[in-house]
């Protein structure tokens, strides 16, 4: 039986609403500090001094740290699952948020709340788009608009709320009372039923029954006859096992054991870099790059621009991170519809927005008024939403099965993007002490992706020869279901 068998088709509603409201809350209160991160960093300017740009790392990190280690956290949730991973995910994000809180310097907030609640979210966020992508089809598109506005409402209500907590308890204990907040993803991750067995429940299950079909063979046959090597039963782990029982310590064990390791690992390589074959997905990963790098800075700076530019006196209390959190939750969300409309292509649809986002950006330092910085952070918060697009053109481009691998290798060009574009801005002020240079770079960056992507979507695309035959090695997975699993959820 093949994996595309084994796996049962989408309900499109049911527990997949269950679903999508849990992880609509588990990336509120995980991603609402990141989301208005440009709140704390004027604090943490103050209160440790150093330059812009190391300062800005903290927030290009907790953006990117995730994404840099997407295919990671793609194969943790292929392997384990998306309930394990979500709660292991709230755990750690909620570790670092209060970590954070006893940070004597910059540099080990870089460590606590850029790399350890980055990855924290990383791993959310691949857990909540891969399990709602396999409990929805049709309504995909609807039901990814309405989770990922989780991380626009959060941004929302955390930029107003990390201020007022900062007025009562100072930055340490804003901190620790988000950190408590985290904890909230935990519950909400448990709820987060899978259709299927992970493939590491399978893979146990395999081996258990092979060692009990094992000792049956061996009671029914003679004892001079051994298992066939070729029996399609036989499993990677199944050998490994083996392996270990008959000498933990033999040479001959350990090196048997390494190419098997080493082979496994190569096939997944080579599988996940195949991807890139797809000249519509090269061309995917080049554009998020490109809009990672220029539209996440403006998320950090324009606090700061503001209050350099000196427009921010006398005007609503309202923060330029809170308007750009809430236009963020309606572009998700009504870009998310439109990519369910039959006539609509998603991948010129995400083309569309980026080459608007990088116009928008190329607008900000000609800006002269408080009122003009809010109406472009309204603008770029909208476009921002084409976050939503990403996981769905994915899925039109090498389709559900494939999802989870490719997710996680595009996630790693968006966090490359995303950890190196608020330092170069910052490095820019610094150097020029203005953001002028940096924003027309960041906005012209944009709008070259989002034409590479146009061009290599409107040619037609050539189909890519098939895979291989796996080896006789391949792990075999789902080989040991029955109909009631594959009909049914696990819970």
């Amino acid at each position: 039986m093949s994996p595309l068998a084994a796996r049962p088709p989408a309900p499109d509603g049911g527990w997949g609403w269950v679903v999508v409201a849990c992880s609509f809350v588990s990336l509120l209160v995980g991603y609402g500090s990141p989301q208005s991160v440009g709140v704390l960093y004027p604090e943490w300017l103050l209160a440790f001094g150093e330059g812009k740009a190391m300062t800005a790392c903290v927030g290009s990190l907790v953006g990117g740290a995730g994404l840099l280690v997407g295919p990671i956290c793609s194969a943790c949730v292929v392997n384990f699952g998306a309930r394990p991973v979500g709660v292991f995910s709230g755990v750690m994000i909620a570790g670092g948020f209060m970590l954070s809180a006893f940070a004597p310097n910059v540099a080990f907030l870089i460590f606590s709340y850029g790399i350890v609640v980055g990855v924290g979210a990383g791993l959310l966020y691949t857990a909540t788009i891969t399990i709602t992508c396999l409990y929805f089809d049709k309504k995909r598109g609807l039901a990814l608009g309405m989770l990922t506005t989780g991380t626009s409402v959060g941004g929302f209500v955390y930029g107003t709320l990390q201020i007022k907590l900062i007025e009562l308890f100072g930055l340490d204990g804003c901190l620790l009372i988000i950190g408590a907040l985290a904890l909230n993803v935990v519950p909400c991750a448990g709820l987060m039923r899978p259709l299927a067995p992970s493939r590491y429940y399978l893979r146990q299950r395999s081996a258990i029954l092979e060692q009990a079909a094992e000792e049956q063979r061996l009671q029914d046959e003679p004892a001079n006859q051994k298992p066939s090597a070729k029996d399609p039963i036989v499993t990677v782990e199944t050998k490994e096992l083996l392996v270990r029982r008959r000498s933990l310590f033999s040479c001959s064990a350990l090196i048997t054991m390494m190419k098997i390791k080493t082979r496994l690992y190569s096939q997944c390589l080579s599988s996940m870099l195949s991807l890139l074959q797809d000249r519509v997905l090269m061309a995917l990963c080049v554009t998020l790059f490109s809009f990672s790098v220029g539209n996440f800075p403006p998320q950090v700076f324009l606090e700061d621009l503001a209050q350099s530019y000196g427009v921010t006196e006398g005007v609503a209390s309202i923060s330029l991170v809170s308007l750009n959190s809430i236009a963020g939750g309606v572009g998700k969300l009504g870009l998310g519809v439109m990519a369910d409309v039959p006539r609509v292509n998603s991948v010129f649809l995400y083309a569309l927005t980026v080459g608007a986002s990088g116009l928008a950006v190329l607008l900000i330092p000609l800006t002269s008024s408080y009122l003009e910085l809010q109406v472009l952070s309204v603008v770029l918060g909208f476009l921002n939403g084409s976050w939503t697009l990403v996981p769905y053109v994915i899925s039109q481009v090498v389709g559900v099965e494939k999802l989870a691998e490719a997710h996680g290798i595009l996630m790693f060009f968006g966090g490359v993007g995303l950890a190196l574009g608020p330092p170069a801005v910052g490095s820019f002020y610094d150097f020029c002490q203005s953001y002028d240079v940096a924003f027309y770079l960041s906005g012209g960056c944009m709008m070259a992706g989002s034409l590479i992507l146009f061009l290599s979507a409107i040619f037609p695309r050539t189909e890519n020869p098939p895979p291989p035959p796996l080896p006789e090695t391949e792990p075999i997975s789902g080989m040991v279901t029955t109909a009631t699993d594959a009909a049914s959820p696990v819970i």
